[in-house]
């Protein structure tokens, strides 16, 4: 099947799911008390699929160009979600401007102009060693070292792994050219699978906290999340060079490091005395809220794909 069959059917599919994941909602919705706190957010995650399906959608039609503007831009309102209740004083913001308008876009150019060597080291590398001497010479110790590492892991969550969904269209993959699209689709949607049958299986089987007093996931949910990612991931191994069984390994992994960095994120919000990391979506908070399982799983299922499928 070539790239442009596949984009279409796989288009057409999700189409499906999504009417199908919106129809079930407004079903249960009906037989479910008004206001059902566990409906509601079921609905505000199918919704924010819609509108991530949309957007991706437009941008997978400039190929990688497309994809390169969308996760810049989705990365730069990370970032600035990110910066908002990180520790700074004014002697950071020489850092903070160069992060924004100088890294962000160097290191989705350095994706755009297949130079792996220098995106994959350009950010934990160069800009680790770059920034803490901006801030050093601008003097203000008070904090330094948390004011510093902060901004540094504000980088590593929304740029560096932000960029390695992008980067997914650069692998020259043999018998699969042209389809590194599919890819970033396979990623999405066992990532965010994972994540939305974690929480209803969690909610509704299992008593053991994955992290007490942090959130209400399961150990029995994370397994039945994970499970099923790998059923999708098996189901959707068309999109990807990889045969059945290993698509579903590959699925559970990225599921599981997903639902992973959603913990990371949901931890850091409470130290920081926040429900969302903005209100950027209307009912459902900030680009960090909606893709943090993405951004942690991407850059692993990047470096498996590699390592697995090239030389």
């Amino acid at each position: 099947m070539n790239a442009q069959s596949s984009i279409l059917l796989l288009a057409l599919g999700v189409l499906a799911l999504m009417t199908g994941l919106t129809g079930i909602g407004h079903l249960i919705r009906r037989r479910r008390p008004p206001g059902d706190a566990g409906v509601e957010i079921y609905m505000t995650r199918v919704n924010s699929w819609w509108a991530m399906v949309v957007l991706l959608s437009l941008a997978l039609l400039l190929g990688l160009p497309g994809v390169l503007v969308l996760f810049a831009v989705a990365a730069f309102a990370a970032l600035r979600e990110f910066a908002t209740f990180a520790r700074k004083a004014r002697a950071d913001h020489l850092s903070l401007a160069a992060s924004f308008y100088l890294i962000l876009p160097a290191q989705f150019v350095f994706v755009g102009l297949h130079w792996d060597l220098l995106f994959a080291v350009f950010i934990p590398v160069y800009a680790f060693l770059l920034l803490p001497v901006v801030s050093a010479l601008r003097g203000a110790p008070e904090r330094f070292l948390m004011r510093v590492a902060e901004l540094q892991w504000g980088l590593m969550i929304c740029v560096f792994c932000a960029s390695h969904v992008p980067a997914l269209m650069t692998l020259e993959i043999a018998g699969h050219e042209g389809k590194g699209v599919l890819l970033i689709a396979f990623l999405v949607l066992t990532v965010q699978a994972g994540d939305l049958l974690d929480f209803w299986f969690g909610r509704r089987f299992g008593r053991r906290r994955i992290a007490p007093g942090l959130a209400p996931r399961t150990w029995a949910g994370a397994a039945a999340g994970t499970g099923s990612a790998a059923l999708v991931g098996a189901a959707l191994a068309w999109l990807t060079p990889f045969p059945p069984l290993l698509a579903a390994g590959m699925a559970a992994v990225v599921a599981a490091t997903g639902m992973a960095g959603s913990l990371v994120l949901i931890a850091i919000k409470r130290d920081k005395g926040v429900q969302d990391w903005s209100h950027l979506i209307p009912g459902q908070g900030g680009i960090l809220d909606q893709l943090a399982g993405v951004l942690f799983a991407a850059p692993v299922f990047y470096h498996l794909t590699r390592l697995v499928w090239l030389p």
